[in-house]
């Protein structure tokens, strides 16, 4: 053997001998790539083996024989054994090989040298991999060795190779498989096998623990929770992750009943939340880059996914290359054995095959890469959150961050499955060219330049989209953040009648959406006739200049040519959406990288000492602060304070004075531009506005501290929340509606208080904590709270009220951000430089009750046994200042805010008839449908044309080609202009429905009661107005469309197919009718995991919301990581219905293209083996064309739909929100006051009944009474006496359910809201101020001058405040008016009202946050403007009642007490009495003092 191998070396040249070696379709090259890629896998496990035996000794120490080492139940997975036996397969053909030397032709090397090396080296490595599977059940490996993967992934590439030269080889030279070729295709089927393996990487061996049997007994709860967590993806087989019957359970379910979140698997551990985010945490660690850090991030995943595309894309070609020979084959029947015939429809099949399994592959794994993209961003983006600073926070709002999080991500992770799109794209042009170019010649490359030349336009048209895209954001973060604040503030909004104004200003935020929006959706209308005409233009281009060049255009080329162009049509079809899709991409990246940019609280601010170092718990030295640390004036300075372990210190001074700023830099919230910030110890943090979480009441008060009773009854107790517990029916289990809305002001100040308490901590810094409970309720907390469970705590506690300085062992008098005096209460008493204008103030403020007091009845001894009696009534004086909703709770069993409405079964046909019918009853619809069926049949014409005109042998000359060619452009151009009406229709009818839908919504929920804002978190109408909102704009006409297009391409394409044979057409309606099953049994569990998807997104965005308000006190009890565990729990939550609802996507699919393939190689068959003459050539070569697409077409009909129906619950969810229960109507034509109405004010109730439900009882029960006209009425009761309702009647929050309300005699129930709304003022206990500027705020609807409104500044003490800044009335006003204080706040409230000037003014405790000399001033203020006005007055600190004309106690919704203060206090028992009594017990100085 070797003898002759020389013999041919020598008598030959050398170049002769390498030559052929050297071609790439050369075998014997193969055979040498064969021997260079064994010799490198022995080479590494050679290198192996000796690591091992030259490592010292030391380091292999014998190991005791236990069960851990030397397991007795191991068991091997299905991976396991299916690579033993392919590994066994595979070594049996490479020994069988050397056995075929006499049978082998010219597809296989002829030099037997080479083959024995190759095949002998071959037999070695198999024998070592077979060695190498049987040690892994010894080692307990979890995964198959790198090498041993990376080694199968060779063998796939060389097995394939070598088959595809076998059957090249057998289709040209017309012969029949040997023995080798069917060796060659069990290597194929095996490598295939072995390559899925590789690509999973896991041996799915399972290891039984022996202690397993005990396990359950000793950790019972964890086994169930460990339980609960398994995945069916990660616990798949390879046959099972090919044929996504992993899912089959979850189908079983589905198809019973709706889904429920609990019967939705987990994702697994790689897809999970805490995984993803951890290895996106290294990624940016390794580069702060976003870009990079993506990269890295996705890298692995992407090269799998893009292996699987590249296969894909190379399959999808192989149709194109043999249609050629199949016509060939047709042609010559007569002389061609039907063998030839059916190796090229084997052909056919196995490439479809290999397409379409492969396809699905790299679908779902984009998928899933897009998900945990997804899942790591979003958890970045909230902790971000956590630690912005106050200045990022006011660059970002709320609105904005939301933005992001929902709209901006989304794109992100679409771009993940536009990457395969990418990396195919230039394998299909390539793998087209070289097909026509076998096919045409040099005409290809005329192809070649008009796909470059149409390609290369797309450059501007990309620019230009990515600008609407940048613009379409902006826009919709202005829409949004807008939309935010007015849902947060809707109450405020409704009470001041500015509803209408809001919501024409968000109208015009959406005007400016829309215009860039169209001119988007234009843009994509021209791209559409471009690229859906471009394959026609090209074709008619290539097939001319073969013309032109004298190529000849036989029938087997030109339908070879015209699929190829049809595959061609793919990726120029995805270029434009993947240029848009890039676009926004870029956009939405940089937006996020500029957010991750964003400033963050300095963590070095405040430094930490250890508590037996020192024996301060606050020290600042030459403190210098500023919230801006860009400003040349720092907000606080020259800051020393030293506060000894257990101080109470008390911090007071006027509005504006830096009191919460002070507070702020010592939890490090406020930037330090000099000094030195130590603390000793944890803290605890009462801020001033409270700060409520969603959830019960219990939650709130542990806030992630473990339940010890006994210190969470101590907690309650003082702070006196065992009333209100009493009140509600599930107790401290009620649950909290969104930011407290069920709560009054006092019961959420003492939930926080109790917080605080609970946490135990050893700083406490209390931000005005009394300012929103009632004179007895404060008195009770300072007892029970400061100077009872804090006694041995460091304590700073701001305040207006004066009474509680004495207590302090330091009062810190704040003025202009300086600390102006220090000293005890008697020491700054006698410095008598300021301090007793706060003394002097709140005396007076006393002298005038004890005044109306002593003159109202005559001097009585007090009774020993009646003070128990006052005490235990004023227990239950707690003031609600907000709409009370815990009546109605305690009938729902605690339950205020809802699961989120989920409609369940089949969307209902009214809802895409809604869709249809919303923008010119429909009649645009069946004008699209005409086109796109126009352009179907048109594009069949031509085609067929083509085939019909075109010669079947290059031999034959036919004249008249030009014509043919005339003929072929008119019908494309014809065809191309129906593509063109019909995507500029479907952008005109997709956007103005969009439109209408968004205003109906608009309309629906500013319209809607407060009721429905109470129940209903902000989170669920932001997620329907930002993502819904964006899915109806940008997708779902495309959606519905696509369904429409391609159900007329799947017809086309069977009527085509049905031509040749009637069988087909039999075929294709029974695999159909299968179809429709499978489609049938998929909708309803796709269905309910869309809808799971939807709903359970809001809790992500709701969630962050929350924590962005609460983000200052999360941080100062340290609960940041519970509050990102919270958040990774969420985005698992969502996570599980969305990626199984993706993975139920690909299981149709892959069923539904196997049953395509079925059909495809059914017409196949058929076309070879009907006798010759029956068919048309040119005609069975067209059928084929069409049919290389059918398992696209087929498989995209019902995708479409799938598609279609879940994107419609974006509609759906819209349309819910579009028809909610509205408020009475805002004017009634007929019924409209007169301008001058109301003159006198006088308010009269008669028999007055309200209850909130019809099934509820009443709150409020006849009442019957008279506010007099141009008189103070004050209103006191405890909580739950429907003060607040009375109030909220007034205003008709809500309706009587009998009797009624006169103003003047008008009866105001049958004139409009707006009408009545307009014409009364409200001073709310929370100050609300929206975004925008001074003037903004005090007049939003331009109706005063700007004198009237200095006017108002100056009366509200707010006028040298404004002054003093250089934008004056265009002073910024940043989200919620954070950067104003809450006492700054109420004062601008005041301005208002006093802007206003209404006949009636409502004061809910409107100088709460005011300090006590400030309220004197307003106090005199609001006396004075409205002297001649109707004032109703609720309120907590009593002399702001005690000069009002009449005095009016509710008690369990009745009129207990009605008279004046003089007449009440005459009476000693009364409740009036009992309250001024109990205020000047408290305010007395003596009191708190031990």
């Amino acid at each position: 053997m070797r003898s002759k191998a020389m013999e041919v070396i020598k008598g030959s040249n050398i170049s002769e001998f390498w030559t052929p070696w050297m071609q790439p379709g050369s075998p014997c090259l193969w055979e040498i790539a064969s021997i260079i890629l064994q010799l490198g896998f022995l080479a590494v496990l050679l290198i192996g083996l000796l690591k091992r035996l030259i490592e010292p000794r030391s380091t292999h120490k014998p190991k005791a024989m236990t069960p851990d080492r030397y397991p007795t139940n191991i068991k091997t997975g299905l991976s396991y054994k299916l690579s033993l036996v392919c590994s066994i397969l595979l070594l049996g053909t490479h020994i069988m090989v050397p056995l075929t030397f006499t049978t082998r032709n010219k597809a296989h090397c002829e030099f037997e040298i080479p083959i024995l090396s190759s095949e002998i080296m071959q037999m070695i490595s198999w024998v070592m991999t077979l060695i190498a599977i049987y040690l892994i059940p010894k080692r307990q490996k979890v995964d198959f060795p790198w090498i041993i993967r990376v080694w199968w992934l060779c063998t796939f590439l060389l097995t394939t190779s070598r088959f595809t030269l076998d059957v090249h080889f057998l289709v040209l030279n017309h012969g029949h498989p040997g023995l080798l070729e069917y060796i060659d295709l069990v290597s194929v089927l095996s490598s295939t096998c072995l390559l899925f393996i590789a690509i999973k990487g896991k041996t799915g061996l399972t290891v039984a623990d022996p202690s397993a049997i005990t396990e359950p007994f000793l950790h019972g709860n964890d086994h169930k929770k460990q339980e609960k967590l398994e995945c069916p993806y990660g616990k798949a087989s390879i046959f099972q992750l090919i044929t996504f019957s992993w899912l089959n359970p979850l189908f079983v379910v589905g198809i019973k009943k709706p889904l429920d979140q609990d019967e939705v698997p987990d994702v697994d551990l790689l897809d999970s939340g805490s995984f993803t985010s951890e290895s996106f945490e290294k990624c940016l660690a390794q580069n702060p880059s976003i870009y990079k850090a993506i990269y890295l991030f996705t890298r692995k995943k992407v090269a799998f996914n893009a292996l699987f595309a590249i296969t894909s894309a190379a399959a999808s070609y192989v149709g194109p290359y043999l249609i050629s020979y199949f016509v060939s084959f047709l042609n010559e029947k007569k002389t061609r054995t039907l063998t030839s015939g059916y190796l090229i429809v084997l052909g056919f099949l196995v490439a479809k095959f290999i397409e379409t399994l492969t396809q699905r592959q790299w679908i779902f794994g984009s998928r899933q890469l897009g998900l945990r993209l997804r899942a790591a961003l979003i958890s970045h983006i909230y902790q971000k959150g956590l630690v912005l600073s106050s200045r990022s926070c006011q660059n970002h709002t709320s609105g904005e961050i939301i933005n992001i999080m929902s709209v901006d991500i989304q794109r992100i992770t679409d771009f993940m499955w536009y990457i395969n799109t990418l990396v195919m794209l230039p394998i299909q042009i390539t793998l087209a060219i070289f097909v026509l170019h076998i096919n045409l010649g040099n005409g290809a490359f005329i192809g070649l330049a008009a796909t470059i030349v149409l390609m290369s336009g797309n450059i501007p048209l990309t620019r230009v989209q990515k600008w609407y895209q940048s613009k379409i954001m902006e826009s919709k973060d202005a829409r949004m953040k807008s939309t935010s604040e007015v849902l947060r503030n809707i109450k405020t909004l409704k009470l001041q009648a500015w509803d209408t104004h809001y919501l024409e200003k968000l109208e015009s935020f959406r005007k400016d959406e829309y215009d860039w929006l169209w001119k988007s959706l234009k843009l994509n209308a021209l791209a559409a006739f471009v690229f859906w005409g471009a394959p026609i233009f090209i074709s008619v281009l290539t097939f001319g200049g073969c013309v032109l060049m004298g190529i000849p255009l036989t029938a087997g080329r030109v339908l070879s040519a015209l699929a190829t162009f049809r595959m061609l049509q793919d990726p120029i079809f995805n270029l434009p959406d993947l240029l848009n899709v890039i676009a926004q991409g870029k956009v939405s990246t940089d937006r996020v990288a500029s957010y991750l940019r964003e400033e963050e609280i300095e963590p070095d601010t405040v430094e930490f000492i250890p508590r037996n170092l020192t024996e301060f718990d606050v020290e600042i030295e030459n403190g210098k602060f500023s919230w801006n640390p860009d400003s040349r004036t720092p907000n606080l300075d020259e800051i020393q304070l030293h506060v000894k372990r257990g101080m109470k210190v008390a911090i007071c001074g006027s509005v504006g004075a830096g009191k919460s700023s002070l507070l702020s830099c010592i939890l490090g919230e406020m930037p330090k531009l000099s000094g030195t910030v130590k603390i000793s110890g944890t803290k605890a943090y009462v801020p001033q506005s409270a700060w409520i979480l969603t959830g019960n009441v219990r939650e709130n008060i542990l806030f992630g501290n473990d339940y010890d009773r006994t210190r969470y009854e101590n907690t309650i107790k003082a702070c006196a929340l065992t009333k209100d517990f009493e009140l509600f029916s599930t107790g401290d289990l009620t649950e909290i509606g969104e930011r407290g809305i069920n709560m009054s002001g006092g019961q959420k100040q003492r939930i926080q208080i109790a917080r605080a308490v609970y946490d135990d901590a050893d700083i406490y810094l209390l931000d005005d904590p009394f300012s929103a409970v009632d004179a007895h309720t404060g008195t009770e907390l300072f007892q029970e709270c400061l100077l009872g469970m804090l006694k041995e705590k460091t304590v700073l506690y701001v305040t207006h009220q004066v009474e509680f300085l004495p207590a302090a062992d330091l009062i810190l008098v704040m003025q202009n951000g300086r600390i102006a005096q220090v000293g005890t209460f008697k020491e700054l008493l006698k410095q008598n430089i300021g301090f007793e204008l706060l003394v002097g103030a709140h005396n007076q403020a006393l002298e005038s009750v004890l005044a109306v007091e002593s003159s109202s009845r005559e001097p009585e001894q007090p009774q020993g046994d009646e003070e128990p009696t006052l005490i235990t009534e004023l227990a239950q004086t707690r003031q609600d200042s907000d709409h009370n909703l815990c009546v109605e709770m305690s009938k729902k069993e605690g339950k205020l805010v809802h699961e989120e409405e989920r409609e369940k079964g089949s969307i209902g046909k009214e809802v895409y008839w809604s869709y249809l019918t919303l923008v010119k009853g429909g009649v645009l619809v069946p004008i699209i449908i005409l086109a796109q069926t126009s352009f179907q049949t048109l594009q069949i014409a031509s085609n067929y044309w083509m085939a019909w005109a075109c010669p079947t042998d290059s031999s034959e000359i036919v004249n008249g080609m030009g014509y043919i060619l005339f003929v072929y452009t008119l019908l494309a151009v014809a065809s191309a202009l129906c593509v063109f009406l019909r995507a500029a229709l479907v952008a005109i009818a997709g956007l103005s429905t969009s439109e209408k839908l968004f205003n109906k919504m608009l309309h629906s929920v500013l319209r809607a009661p407060m009721s429905f804002f109470d129940s209903t978190p902000t989170g669920r109408i932001l997620n329907r107005a930002s993502t819904d909102q964006s899915v109806i704009d940008l997708e779902m006409a495309n959606r519905i469309g696509w369904c429409a297009f391609s159900t007329i391409q799947l017809l086309g394409t069977m009527a085509v197919m049905s031509q040749v044979a009637w069988e087909v057409f039999a075929i294709l309606i029974s695999v159909t009718a299968v179809c429709i099953w499978y489609q049938r049994y998929y909708i309803p569990t796709a269905r309910e995991l869309a809808r799971l998807a939807g709903i359970e997104r809001a809790p992500i965005l709701h969630h962050f919301a929350e924590s962005l308000t609460g983000a200052a006190t999360i941080r100062a009890f340290h609960q940041q990581d519970r509050f990102v565990e919270k958040n990774l729990c969420l985005i698992d939550n969502h996570s599980r219905p969305w990626f199984h609802n993706v993975a139920a996507i690909e299981w149709l699919c892959f069923r539904l293209n196997q049953l395509s393939n079925f059909v495809f190689a059914f017409s196949l068959i058929l076309l070879v083996t009907l006798p010759d003459g029956i068919i048309d050539p040119s005609i069975a070569g067209l059928a084929v064309t069409y049919g290389i697409n059918l398992n696209v077409q087929q498989a995209s009909v019902i995708w479409n739909i799938c598609n279609a129906e879940n994107k419609m619950i974006s509609v759906e969810r819209v349309l819910q929100y579009s028809n909610l229960t509205s408020e009475a109507p805002l004017v009634i034509e007929d019924s409209r006051p007169s301008s001058e109405w109301p003159q006198n004010g006088t308010i009269s109730f008669t028999n007055l009944q309200i209850r909130y439900a019809d099934h509820l009882p009443s709150v409020l029960k006849n009442i019957t009474c008279t506010f007099p006209g141009k008189k103070k009425v004050g209103v006191v009761g405890r909580t739950g006496s429907g003060k607040s309702t009375l109030i909220q009647a007034i205003f008709r929050v809500i309706e009587p359910t009998e009797g009624f309300i006169t103003i003047d005699g008008v009866d105001i129930c049958k004139i409009g809201l707006h009408d009545l709304r307009s014409k009364l003022s409200i001073i709310p206990q929370d100050p609300t101020m929206f975004e925008g500027s001074v003037r903004g705020n005090l007049d939003p609807l331009n109706q005063y001058p700007d004198a009237d409104i200095w006017e108002a500044l100056d009366k509200c003490q707010l006028g040298d405040v404004v002054r003093g800044k250089e934008e004056k009335l265009e002073s910024p006003v940043v989200e919620g008016g954070e950067n104003w204080s809450v006492g700054q706040r109420q004062l601008f409230c005041l301005g208002r009202a006093l802007l206003k000037k209404s006949t009636i003014l409502v004061l809910d405790e409107a100088t709460a946050s005011i300090d006590s000399a400030t309220d004197g001033i307003l106090q005199e203020i609001i006396t004075q403007e409205f002297r001649e006005r109707t004032i109703v007055t609720i309120a907590h600190r009593i002399h702001t009642v005690i000069d009002s004309d009449l005095v009016l106690v509710l008690s369990d919704g009745k009129i207990a007490e009605y008279d004046t203060p003089a007449k009440l206090l005459e009476r000693e028992n009364s409740f009036f009495s009992r309250l001024i009594k109990e205020y000047s017990m408290r305010s007395n100085f003596d009191t708190f003092v031990n």
